[in-house]
C-alpha cells in the first residue's frame, strides 16, 4: 500500500487545521465530555458520541494505540450550563420519587443501548463522576490558595489568575457571557464554581465532606480531575458538542492551567489537551429534539419506527462533523436506502469470494485499483475526518468491476473499520423499515411474497396484484421497483 497521508484535524482552540502530533508517539490518548444521566440522550446528542467514535477508528486506522475516555455525570451538572438552577440529577429523582442512584443506573444504562446501536466501539474507560469524588476535592485543595475564594454557596474559580480565559470560545468581554449565573460575592462574571456547599437546612441525595462544607463538585470540575487521572496532562484530544465551547470547555482549561502551572494558551498544551475538537448541531424543524417535548427524538424512537439506528449514523457520516446537520424523515429514510445499496453490493462481493473459497486478509495491496482507492480513502479520512468524501470512495470500491472479489471484499472492510456501518455482519433483512406498532408477523409476509413470486412467474398477473393489495391493506408495501431486488416495508 502506499504511504498513508499524515492526519490533519481542526483545533478549536487555535481555530486552525494542525497536524496531529501525539503526546505520547505511537499513541493516541482522547477524552470526550459524556451525557448527564438524568434522562434518555436524544439523537443530537448522540451525534457527538458517532462523531468521537469515528475520530477514535480513524486513529486505530492510522496506527496509533487509541485510549479513549467517555465520562458519565451523575453528579453536579445544572440545569444551566453556566451553572445556574438545580442539579439535574436531583430534580430528575425529586420528579420521579426514586433514589438518584436508581436515577443515574437506569439512564446511563440506556445510554450503553444506544451507544451499541450505533455501532460505537467501547472506549477504554467510562468514568464515572462519582468514583472521583475524592480525588476531585483533593484537585480543588490544590488550587484554591491562589486561584479560589470562598462564598456561602460554595468555593468559586476566580477566571482572572489564568492567562487567556476564554479563548476556546472567543469570549472578548464579560458582558459577552450572558449564560453566566449572576451569584452576590462573585467576583467576576464568569467565575464558576468547583465546589457546591449544600445550602443550611437542606440534604442532597448525593453530598460529601469537603474543607468548604458538606456539598458537591461542580460540574466542570470533574472532567478536569477525570481526565487528568486517567489520560495525564497533557493528552491528545478533547471532544464533545460545540454547546461545550462556550461555557464548560473554557471553565476544564482554566482549571487545567491552575493544576500545571499557569501556562499561556499560547502554548496549547497548557490547556490540558493538545487538541480541542467540536461536532456541530443536529437541526430539528419539527421542534422534538427537546427532551421537555414529551415524544423526544431518541434512537429508540427511530427503532420503534421501523428504522434501523445505522441508517442514522451513516446520516451523520455524510455531512462534516462541523458543519450543521438538518434531521428529517425523510434524509434518515434516504440514508437507509444507501446503507441497504452499500451492503447489497457489499454482500455480492462476498458472496463471489466465497465461491472462490477464499477468506479476507489483506490482499488490496496486490491490486494497483484498490490499492489507489484505499489510499484516496486514507486521504480523505485523514482531511480532518471528511468522511462525506470518504463514503464516496468506498461507493467506488463497491461498484468495481473485473477486480478481485478479495481485494474489494477486504478493501471494503478495512474502509468500514472508520465508517462503523457494520457491512460485514449486517442482514439486509433488519434494515427493512418495520415500525413496533405493526401487527402483522415476518413470517405472514414472507409467506404471501413467496406465493406471489410463484404467481409472477406464472404469469398469473391478477393473483400477484390481489396478494400485494392484501398486504397493502394491512400497511404493507411491496417494492416491485427496488433496484436492490425483492423487498417490502411496512408504512411509517
Amino acid at each position: 500500500m502506499t504511504e498513508t497521508v499524515p492526519l490533519t484535524l481542526f483545533n478549536s482552540l487555535t481555530r486552525q487545521l494542525e497536524p496531529f502530533e501525539p503526546v505520547h508517539p505511537g499513541e493516541a490518548r482522547v477524552y470526550t465530555c459524556g451525557p448527564t444521566v438524568y434522562n434518555y440522550p436524544h439523537i443530537g446528542n448522540m451525534r457527538a458520541y458517532v462523531f468521537a467514535d469515528t475520530l477514535g477508528r480513524a486513529l486505530s486506522f492510522k496506527g496509533y494505540k487509541l485510549t479513549h475516555v467517555i465520562n458519565i455525570t451523575d453528579v453536579g451538572h445544572l440545569t444551566d450550563d453556566a451553572d445556574a438552577g438545580e442539579d439535574k440529577m436531583e430534580k430528575m429523582a425529586a420528579a420521579k420519587a426514586q433514589s438518584i442512584w436508581d436515577i443515574a443506573r437506569h439512564y446511563t444504562e440506556a445510554y450503553w443501548a444506544d451507544v451499541k446501536a450505533l455501532g460505537i466501539r467501547q472506549p477504554a474507560h467510562w468514568s464515572i463522576a462519582t468514583d472521583y469524588v475524592p480525588q476531585m476535592i483533593a484537585f480543588a485543595q490544590n488550587i484554591a490558595d491562589k486561584h479560589c475564594y470562598l462564598l456561602d454557596s460554595g468555593l468559586y474559580f476566580d477566571t482572572s489568575t489564568v492567562a487567556d480565559y476564554g479563548r476556546l470560545a472567543r469570549a472578548a468581554t464579560e458582558e459577552g457571557e450572558g449564560r453566566i449565573e449572576a451569584v452576590e460575592g462573585k467576583r467576576h462574571a464568569a467565575d464558576f464554581a468547583i465546589w457546591r456547599t449544600t445550602p443550611p437546612g437542606e440534604k442532597r441525595q448525593m453530598e460529601w465532606d469537603s474543607p468548604w462544607g458538606k456539598g458537591a463538585p461542580g460540574w466542570h470540575l470533574e472532567c478536569s480531575v477525570m481526565s487528568k487521572e486517567l489520560l495525564g496532562l497533557p493528552f491528545d484530544i478533547h471532544t464533545g458538542g460545540i454547546d461545550h465551547r462556550e461555557i464548560h470547555h473554557p471553565n476544564e482549561i482554566a482549571q487545567n492551567q491552575a493544576i500545571t502551572g499557569c501556562g499561556s494558551l499560547d502554548c496549547a498544551e497548557h490547556s490540558g489537551a493538545r487538541m480541542w475538537m467540536h461536532n456541530n448541531f443536529l437541526i430539528d424543524r419539527t421542534g422534538k429534539m427537546s427532551k421537555s417535548s414529551g415524544e423526544f427524538l431518541r434512537v429508540q424512537l427511530l427503532i420503534d419506527k421501523g428504522f434501523h439506528p445505522l441508517a442514522y449514523r451513516l446520516m451523520c457520516l455524510q455531512a462534516h462533523y462541523r458543519s450543521e446537520l438538518e434531521f428529517s424523515w425523510d434524509g434518515l429514510q434516504a440514508a437507509l436506502v444507501r446503507l441497504k445499496r452499500m451492503l447489497m453490493a457489499h454482500r455480492k462481493w462476498i458472496d463471489k469470494l466465497k465461491e472462490g473459497r477464499m477468506t479476507p486478509g489483506d490482499s488490496w495491496e496486490r491490486d494497483r485499483v484498490t490499492n489507489a482507492l484505499v489510499a484516496r480513502f486514507d486521504a480523505a479520512v485523514s482531511g480532518d475526518l471528511n468522511t462525506a468524501d470518504a463514503l464516496t470512495v468506498l461507493e467506488e470500491t463497491l461498484a468495481l468491476k473485473g477486480t478481485s472479489p478479495e481485494c474489494v471484499a477486504t478493501a471494503v472492510t478495512h474502509m468500514d473499520r472508520v465508517m462503523g456501518l457494520g457491512l460485514d455482519q449486517l442482514d439486509r433483512a433488519a434494515l427493512r423499515i418495520r415500525p413496533k406498532a405493526s401487527t402483522i408477523a415476518e413470517t405472514e409476509i414472507e409467506a404471501v411474497l413467496t406465493r406471489r413470486q410463484e404467481a409472477r412467474a406464472a404469469k398469473d398477473f391478477a393473483t400477484s396484484d390481489r396478494l400485494r393489495d392484501e398486504l397493502g391493506a394491512q400497511g404493507v408495501e411491496v417494492m416491485d421497483g427496488d433496484p436492490l431486488g425483492w423487498d417490502w416495508r411496512i408504512e411509517v
